[in-house]
């Protein structure tokens, strides 16, 4: 029951946090919209529309986080500088999240 609870839990993050999993794709390398996909799927198990994953790109590109280029028929996208520090002061507060969360749950469950 644990593992199926996780796995939900999984997928609503991924689902919540989904402009966070781009930006942080896209700081290794730029990536299509298809390669974003397909890396959340591997990872996540998890199967997003492309309008859902377009929508969370097309709003990373117009708050200036990510730029767009066109590569062999298709566009590929790659952190701005806005977004490279966006990125990295979301990794920095990563523990600090985690431990909202973690009293966020105890003061519930009381």
């Amino acid at each position: 029951m644990e593992n199926q609870i996780l796995g939900e839990m999984q997928k609503r993050i991924v689902k919540s946090f989904l402009d966070v999993v781009i930006l942080a794709q896209l700081m290794k390398e730029p990536k299509s919209t298809y390669d974003i996909i397909t890396f959340i799927h591997k990872k996540f198990n998890l199967l997003m529309s492309t309008g859902t994953v377009y929508s969370n790109i097309y709003s990373l590109e117009r708050n200036k986080l990510i730029e767009g280029n066109w590569s062999q028929r298709k566009r590929v996208y790659m952190l701005t500088d806005r977004g490279k520090k966006t990125i990295k002061a979301i990794i920095n507060v990563n523990g600090k999240v985690g431990m909202f969360v973690e009293g966020f749950l105890k003061d519930l469950s009381r």
